[in-house]
C-alpha cells in the first residue's frame, strides 16, 4: 500500500545520510516537486551538512580557512527549501516491511520511528579502523568527515610534540602526510604494501614514495602496524611494528574505507562483494522499488572491468544524488557506471590514475601490453617546463586502452581527463594517437605526453619495437 494514501497525505522522501549524495538527491527532489506535493526528511548524525569530505586534508594543512569553507549548502540553506532536516540524530534501524526508519537524537537521546513512501541511503563510508590494542586511545584519529577534521586539529592544538604517524599510504594517508609536513610535524608514514598510492602500480608508486622522501617525510614500507602504544595518561605515544616502534604525539590512520552499509545489512538489503549496497542505473536498491542508495555506501559498475568496484569519491556521490532525486522527483535518469579516474597530489607531486592497474586486468581475465614514457608538461624549451611520467594499459589483440597512470608535476594530474574520456568512449590507443588535442608551447610539446604513450602503447599491441 502506498504509504502516503495511508495517511492521506502528500508523499514523504526519507533520506538517511546529509552529505553529498544525500542532500544532492533531496535538493533535486525539491526542484522537480514542491513542498506540497512532497514532504522531505533528512537524517544527519553530525553537526555539518553537504560539505567536501576531500577537502578536510587541506584545511587540516592550513590551506583552506574552515570548516566553513566546506561547506556547500548549510542546514538553514536546505531548510529554507522545505527539507527538515534534522542534524544531530542518528537512523538506528531501517524497517523496510514497515516503510519506516527509527532515528535517535544524539543530544537529547529520544528515540522515533518515521514512516516513508520513498528512501534514499546516503551513509557513506566509514575509516577503516584494524583491531589492534591502542586503535581507540587518544590522539589517533580516523579522517572522513568534517566532524573528524575538527577533532584532529583539536588534538594538535592540545599536544606539545611534533612527531606523527600515519598508518597507511592511500589518498587519504598521503594526502595527510602532506597536512602534517605543512604544520611542521615530522612526519613518519607506515605502509604495508611495497610502494605507497596502492591504486597505482608498484613502479609508478615507487615515483610518489621518492617525492615524499624528497619532503622529509619518513616512508617505512612492507610494515604492519602491531599496536599502538600508549602512555600513563592514555594518550598515544608511538606506533609498533613487528620490529620497531615509531614515536607518535598524534597518529592519523589513512588505511582507506568501507562502505558504512551496517544499517542496510541488518535490514537484510543486497550488499555485493566489497560490501556496498547493490542498485540498479536508477540508482534502486536491486529488489526494492521504492529504496534508493547513493554515495560512498554503495558499490558501482567498473566500464572497463565490467565488474562491480567501491569507488569512494564525491564526483560519484553527486551524480548519483543527481539521478535519485530525478526519479524521485518524477523524471528519468540513470548512473552507467565509472572507469575509476582520480587524482591527488604531495606538495607540487600530481598523482592521476584512471581505468585499471594490471592487477586489476589480471583479475578480470584481459591479457595486456604496457608502455610507459617519459615527457614534460610543455615544449621542452619552455620555460617552467617539468617532467613527467606516463603509464598505459591496452588489451592484446584488439589494442582496446585499458588503463593510464600519471605521475609528475605541474599539468600532470588533469591529462588523466584525456584518458578517462577515451576509456569511456572505449577507445584503441590506436585511436587515440589521431586525437587533436591543443598544443602552443606553455601548455605541452607538439606530441602531449598521453598521445606519446597511446604510440607506443600502440606499437607494443601490434609487436613493433
Amino acid at each position: 500500500m502506498d504509504m502516503s494514501a495511508a495517511r492521506g497525505v502528500r508523499e514523504r522522501l526519507v533520506v538517511i545520510g546529509g552529505d553529498a549524495a544525500g542532500m544532492s538527491a533531496a535538493s533535486q527532489a525539491r526542484r522537480l516537486r514542491d513542498a506540497g506535493e512532497l514532504e522531505i526528511v533528512a537524517f544527519e548524525r553530525g553537526h555539518f551538512t553537504s560539505y567536501s569530505a576531500c577537502g578536510i586534508p587541506y584545511w587540516v594543512g592550513g590551506d583552506v580557512a574552515g570548516p566553513e569553507r566546506l561547506i556547500a549548502r548549510t542546514a538553514e540553506e536546505h531548510r529554507a527549501r522545505d527539507i527538515d532536516l534534522r542534524l544531530r540524530t542518528e537512523v538506528t534501524e531501517i524497517d523496510v516491511a514497515g516503510r519506516r526508519v527509527r532515528a535517535r537524537d544524539l543530544d537529547s537521546g529520544d528515540e522515533s520511528w518515521t514512516s516513508y513512501d520513498k528512501l534514499v541511503i546516503a551513509t557513506g563510508a566509514r575509516p577503516i579502523r584494524p583491531e589492534m590494542p591502542g586503535v581507540d586511545a587518544p590522539g589517533v584519529h580516523g579522517v572522513q568527515t568534517l566532524d573528524d577534521g575538527q577533532a584532529l586539529l583539536d588534538t594538535l592544538a592540545r599536544t606539545g610534540g611534533r612527531r606523527a604517524v600515519v598508518v597507511g599510504a592511500g589518498y587519504i594517508g598521503v594526502e595527510m602526510a602532506e597536512a602534517l609536513i605543512n604544520r611542521g610535524y615530522e612526519v613518519t608514514v607506515v605502509n604495508r604494501g611495497s610502494e605507497p598510492m596502492s591504486t597505482l602500480d608498484p613502479d609508478m608508486g615507487r615515483l610518489v614514495h621518492e617525492a615524499m622522501e624528497g619532503l622529509g617525510i619518513t616512508m617505512v614500507d612492507d610494515t604492519e602496524v602491531t599496536k599502538i602504544l600508549t602512555g600513563d595518561d592514555g594518550h598515544v605515544r608511538a606506533v609498533a611494528t613487528e620490529d620497531a616502534e615509531y614515536p607518535a604525539d598524534v597518529v592519523v590512520l589513512g588505511i582507506g574505507v568501507r562502505p558504512e552499509t551496517t544499517l542496510a545489512r541488518a535490514a537484510g538489503l543486497p550488499l555485493g562483494e566489497h560490501g556496498g549496497l547493490l542498485t540498479d542505473r536508477a540508482m534502486r536498491v536491486r529488489g526494492h522499488t521504492d529504496v534508493y542508495a547513493g554515495g560512498d555506501c554503495v558499490e558501482v559498475l567498473d566500464l572497463v572491468s565490467g565488474q562491480e568496484r567501491h569507488v569512494p569519491l564525491g564526483t560519484h556521490a553527486n551524480k548519483h544524488g543527481q539521478v535519485i532525486g530525478t526519479n524521485v522527483g518524477g523524471g528519468y535518469a540513470t548512473f552507467p557506471g565509472v572507469v575509476g579516474t582520480a587524482v591527488s597530489k604531495v606538495c607540487d607531486l600530481e598523482i592521476a590514475r584512471t581505468g585499471l592497474r594490471e592487477k586489476d586486468a589480471r583479475r578480470a581475465g584481459l591479457r595486456y601490453v604496457t608502455a610507459t614514457i617519459e615527457s614534460t608538461s610543455r615544449a621542452g624549451y619552455y620555460p617552467g617546463a617539468s617532467p613527467m611520467t606516463v603509464k598505459m594499459l591496452a588489451e592484446l589483440r584488439t589494442g582496446r586502452l585499458l588503463g593510464v597512470q600519471i605521475v609528475g608535476r605541474e599539468g600532470a594530474g588533469k591529462r588523466v581527463d584525456i584518458a578517462a574520456v577515451a576509456l569511456t568512449a572505449g577507445m584503441t590507443v590506436e585511436q587515440m594517437t589521431s586525437l587533436d588535442l591543443g598544443y602552443a608551447p606553455p601548455f605541452s610539446p607538439v606530441w602531449d605526453p598521453v598521445l606519446v604513450a597511446a604510440r607506443k602503447a600502440s606499437k607494443a599491441v601490434h609487436g613493433v619495437s
